[in-house]
């Protein structure tokens, strides 16, 4: 749920996300500086589906319909043992990340008018980002700066739909999976 600007986050924008709470000592500090979805109030994260459907379409049948969707997946563990990059981003990527593409992918085919990354992207690539918008340089020095904090391990057990209320990032539900 990464942008370069937070004006272009939109009202009634929504996402599914898992949070990753263990990664915010490492990244808090750096997200806030640079990754606009922070200064938004999006958490520490590995985005599920970005953009999801409207806010308005998010009514209690969908979220049944998620509810089911989710549930029907297992609680896993990733573990964060590095960095990667596209051209001006910087991220945590999470191991394995197999059940992150599978989450994503059975969301989609439920949901095929909002397709993972709103299709500017054809591979599905999980990914915890800490900075965006950055020239290799910066990008250089936050990547130094986190490899003292890793690796870590995170249990996902949710998946929580966020929605953009014009201001700020807010939960709107959290769906279990299951243990």
């Amino acid at each position: 749920m990464a942008d370069h600007d937070t004006s272009r986050f939109l009202a009634g924008q929504t996402g599914l996300i898992v949070r990753i709470p263990e990664a915010e000592p490492a990244v808090r500090a750096w997200r806030q500086r640079f990754d606009p979805s922070a200064r938004a109030g999006v958490p520490a994260h590995v985005t599920v589906l970005f953009p999801f459907l409207d806010a308005s379409r998010t009514d209690a049948r969908v979220c049944s319909a998620l509810a089911a969707v989710i549930g029907s997946h297992r609680a896993f563990d990733l573990r964060f043992v590095s960095c990667g990059r596209f051209p001006g981003v910087l991220y945590l990527a999470p191991e394995p990340d197999g059940q992150l593409r599978r989450l994503t992918e059975v969301i989609a085919e439920r949901w095929p008018e909002a397709p993972p990354y709103g299709g500017q992207f054809t591979e599905i690539v999980p990914h915890l980002t800490v900075a965006d918008g950055q020239d290799d340089a910066v990008l250089d020095e936050i990547e130094a700066g986190l490899l003292g904090s890793l690796p870590f391990a995170s249990r996902v057990a949710a998946v929580d739909l966020m929605v953009h209320d014009g201001v700020a990032w807010r939960e709107r539900a959290s769906f279990a999976l299951r243990e």
